[in-house]
């Protein structure tokens, strides 16, 4: 760069402290080296040797980092500047470098976001319709869920009203959430429930899992990390952030454990450091990472507007609502058989707080999940709607498989049946539909390629029981 270059005033150099690039880079931002913000989010750039960009935080963060520790800056040679608050980088005669490519990205034009209406908040009976063509049963589940969905999307127009009326009088009345406790025997469908509303939506929603979770300063996920993948899903947008639904499963997992004399930092401690999530607080959450450290920028999450969904399987909850129904029973006329729930397939319908207590969830954490909704144990019947109704049913995505050969797949009624009895004896839930159709199916799928004279192949109930084979229909 010669002198003439480096002799810009003040009124040729560009405002947002960028070098005079060609035409053709004008249309690129420069990435932050160390959090990854693009110029956009993070505002000027700091160009290093070495074609580097930092921004204006991480730099200052490694300055800081490095007087704490006594070293004394002024007696680096060479040194361009020292102090980086500043508030414009024009000011600093700094000679800019070619930026990699690697470096750069597209800048996003604005889009200009369309006025939230609430005519178009989609009704319960709308959300449950579109999660009745996924998901077979589980009525009651889908209903709550839609409901809770509808007063969400209410609770957002709301909360944008009141922020845009601002200097106006409002009322008193504030829309709180209602979080959900979904309680279910494993593959009865509360992960893919909650899968399927997210397609579905247009709001942000992050799926986490209780398993990885421990108190603050343990090996493990801390409880910031739910809202951190919460603002991922939300392109680290915090104002669409504090309007998601955030869906936590396998909370069982974070029962308390009995008979434990040393500390429960994977159980009891979760829970009560889950407590201020549920209850609305501000979060301090790192973005663009889950790992907290110097160097990563750090956004305040407000969690009110937060719509939390946990669900668990709470496996041996059955016997502990079993216990308590079975008290009553003693002898006489009126008195209640103590067999009497035992081949009841919907007694998690039964379910109270005092049953959940006894599982090992603290009270505090069951007040702040006060809708409890149960999903039923999946029935024969339902498991073969499972198989051929919804639309990514799995008798469907073999048959496309096939198709792509040209090969028509057919499932007799009897076989339908054989595969739902089966995978009711896995005791799996819809897992184990998948897994008998792999072992079957492999075969088959194997075997058909081979000879292009294949038009049909009808799965039998003979075949699924080894006593026979696939009926197999020639082209023509």
């Amino acid at each position: 760069m010669d002198e003439k270059d480096e002799n810009l005033t003040e009124e040729k150099r560009p405002e947002n402290g960028q070098s005079d690039r060609d035409s053709s880079d004008d249309q690129y931002e420069r990435i932050c080296y160390s959090c990854r913000r693009t110029e956009s989010k993070a505002g000027p750039m700091i160009n290093m040797p070495g074609g580097i960009c930092l921004c204006h935080d991480c730099m200052q963060k490694a300055f800081d980092t490095v007087l704490k520790n006594g070293f004394d800056i002024s007696k680096i040679q060479n040194m361009p500047f020292v102090n980086l608050n500043l508030s414009d980088i024009s000011r600093l005669n700094v000679p800019q470098m070619e930026i990699p490519q690697k470096q750069r990205i597209k800048k996003k034009t604005p889009k200009e976001q369309p006025a939230f209406d609430i005519r178009d908040i989609p009704a319960p009976h709308r959300i449950k319709a579109s999660l009745d063509q996924y998901v077979i049963g589980q009525e009651q589940a889908k209903k709550v869920i839609s409901v809770a969905v509808y007063n969400h999307y209410k609770r957002v127009f709301a909360e944008q009203s009141r922020q845009a009326a601002a200097d106006t009088a409002q009322d008193d009345v504030v829309i709180e959430k209602s979080n959900i406790l979904m309680i279910g025997p494993t593959g009865s469908g509360k992960t893919y429930l909650v899968k399927t509303l997210a397609r579905l939506l247009d709001v942000p929603l992050a799926i986490a899992d209780a398993t990885s979770l421990t108190e603050a300063g343990y090996i493990g996920d801390d409880i910031e990390s739910v809202i951190s993948k919460l603002l991922a899903a939300a392109d680290n947008d915090v104002e669409r952030a504090e309007h998601g639904i955030v869906f936590i499963d396998e909370i069982d997992k974070i029962a308390k454990k009995k008979d434990m004399n040393s500390r429960d930092v994977s159980g009891e401690s979760v829970q009560q450091e889950l407590l201020k999530l549920l209850e609305g607080s501000r979060v301090e959450v790192p973005v663009g990472t889950n790992q907290k450290n110097a160097l990563s920028p750090m956004a305040t999450v407000n969690t009110d507007q937060i719509l939390f969904i946990c669900g668990g399987a709470f496996p041996d909850l059955e016997r502990i609502v079993k216990e308590r129904l079975n008290k009553s029973s003693s002898i006489g006329y009126r008195a209640e058989l103590r067999d009497r729930y035992d081949d009841d397939p919907d007694i998690l319908s039964h379910t109270t707080n005092a049953d959940l207590r006894a599982f090992g969830m603290i009270p505090e954490f069951l007040g702040r999940l006060p809708i409890l909704v149960t999903l039923q144990k999946l029935t024969e019947p339902m498991l073969v709607k499972i198989l051929k109704e919804p639309k990514n049913a799995i008798l469907k995505q073999y048959t496309k498989l096939l198709a792509l050969d040209e090969v028509n797949l057919l499932f007799e009624d009897d076989a339908l049946e054989w595969i739902a009895a089966e995978a009711i004896k896995r005791e799996t839930g819809a897992r184990a539909l998948r897994a008998i159709m792999e072992e079957f199916m492999l075969d088959i799928m194997f075997e058909v390629p081979k000879d292009p004279g294949i038009g049909t192949v009808v799965i039998t109930r003979s075949y699924l029981e080894k006593s026979g084979g696939p009926r197999i229909e020639m082209r023509g």
